[in-house]
């Protein structure tokens, strides 16, 4: 059975400009590990498609069960530029936790 991130994470998200950050928290100290082989550059820049235009970072963080999430030129310019609806990071934070679990 498929689990989705939502079931052991949860997100907090910011914009700078054209940039986003995401904190991914594990829900429980024991789903650390499997938050970090879920959470990627390779996968999130899969969910993301054209939309993550730079580079794509994942910091893990240990000390809080966690990972930060850096995504460049991902807003489509920023607030105040982008033609996109929403043009916030707090949508492509909820986003990030359809990603399915890599059970490992």
């Amino acid at each position: 059975m498929t689990r989705l991130l939502e079931q052991i994470a949860y997100v907090r998200s910011g914009d700078k400009g054209d940039n986003v950050s995401i904190g991914v928290l594990a829900r429980r100290p024991e789903d650390y590990a499997a938050v970090l082989r879920s959470v990627t550059p390779e996968r999130v820049r899969t969910l993301f498609g054209d939309w993550a235009r730079g580079d794509v970072q994942v910091y893990p963080m240990p000390n809080i069960d966690g990972c930060l999430v850096l995504m460049e030129h991902a807003l489509g310019g920023g607030a105040t530029r982008t033609l996109r609806f929403d043009q916030t990071a707090k949508s492509l934070g909820y986003a990030v936790l359809r990603l399915e679990v890599d059970e490992g």
